[in-house]
């Protein structure tokens, strides 16, 4: 697609104040980029074993952003996460796990990422067509009342056994269990990358808390970005991290520590800077930050758009976005996806 298509699909004006702005909080030389050889160039000098390498050089080199460093996965965990009910109401067809399978490698994706069932029943007819991500927990619903606890639902052998080339996994970085989740979640990673599998951690804020005098501050850069701090020092690979949409979290709320440089100096209101201060926190962007499509809704195509470029432009590695693919048709659903992907190909949209 050519940027001016963007443009059209997202209005003049908003594409040119994301296109055109130049992060001056902290700067693109700083950020490691995504590239070609990526692996190559942050990964060989680490700790993960040539397993592990080959793996990440496995996602990275799968579907139509294949080789550039950047990721496009399709994660369909919403049948645990959300109910299934919910989640495949709008189409049906998602409840047979084939019908997933076939919608990321239509879509041109890297990677498949869902449960342990999915996966596991059709593992040999596609493990070796397009990498699995086996996601090894989740937050299920039956539970009355509804409480949010991230509990494992199978091993980290069983999603080798089947072919996976990744892990992920999510933590509710300020929840209740959150330290039980980090002690998992790290153990688990641990072994995942001793079998030479690639680990991907949804970096979820998640407490009552977080919400002051009706304000939200889940999505705040500043809480956001420690999560993503906290799951690089686990040793995850790469960060699923939801798109920044405020500030000032740890100052609102009153809790933590902060320091008024990281508001002043290394962010801004732009969500290029916001987000750019997210990868900031993985690492300059050594592990990469995929961000999140969120919830299908009626401006799906320029939100997805939307949402690409400004990972892109701050820093990021990619997007991995489910709702709004799968509960359209399949080719509404292909074209979505390919759509973000264009997003990563253009020439034209570079890092802020």
């Amino acid at each position: 697609m050519a940027t001016n298509e963007f443009a059209n699909l997202l209005g003049t004006k908003k594409y040119k104040y994301l296109v055109d702005h130049d992060c001056k909080t902290i700067r693109k030389s700083k950020i490691h980029k995504p590239s070609a050889d990526f692996v190559d160039k942050i990964w060989t000098n680490s700790n993960r074993n040539n397993q592990t390498l080959r793996s990440m050089q496995t996602l990275l080199g799968n579907g139509r952003l294949a080789n550039t460093g950047y990721m496009s996965i399709l994660p369909v965990d919403q049948g645990i996460e959300h109910t299934a009910g919910a989640s495949f109401a709008p189409n049906p067809s998602y409840f047979d796990p084939e019908n997933i399978v076939k919608l990321a490698i239509e879509g041109g994706c890297n990677a498949v990422a869902s449960t342990f069932g999915v996966l596991g029943v059709v593992s040999r007819k596609y493990a070796h067509k397009i990498p699995f991500v086996v996601k090894i927990n989740h937050n299920e619903l039956m539970s009355y009342p509804n409480s949010y606890n991230q509990v494992l639902f199978g091993s980290i052998k069983n999603a080798w056994d089947m072919g996976a080339v990744a892990v992920g996994a999510t933590i509710y970085f300020g929840s209740e269990d959150s330290r039980r989740q980090l002690i998992e979640i790290a153990e688990a990673f641990d072994y995942a990358h001793e079998l030479g599998m690639t680990t991907i951690l949804w970096c979820y804020t998640r407490n009552s808390g977080f919400k002051k005098d009706k304000k939200d501050y889940h999505a705040s850069a500043d809480l956001t970005g420690q999560a993503n701090h906290l799951g690089v020092t686990i040793q995850a690979d790469i960060i699923k991290q939801k798109l920044p949409v405020t500030n000032g979290g740890f100052t609102d709320i009153g809790f933590a520590k902060s320091h008024p440089k990281m508001y002043s100096h290394l962010s801004s209101d732009h969500p290029i800077d916001l987000c750019r201060y997210q990868v900031a926190n993985c690492y300059m962007g050594r592990a990469g930050l995929i961000n999140s499509g969120g919830a299908s809704g009626s401006n799906d195509f320029a939100d997805a758009v939307e949402t690409a470029i400004i990972n892109k432009r701050a820093g990021g590695a990619g997007l991995i976005l489910g709702r709004k693919a799968f509960q359209k048709p399949l080719k509404e659903g292909v074209k979505l996806l390919n759509l973000v992907q264009d997003v990563y190909l253009s020439d034209e949209i570079t890092i802020a």
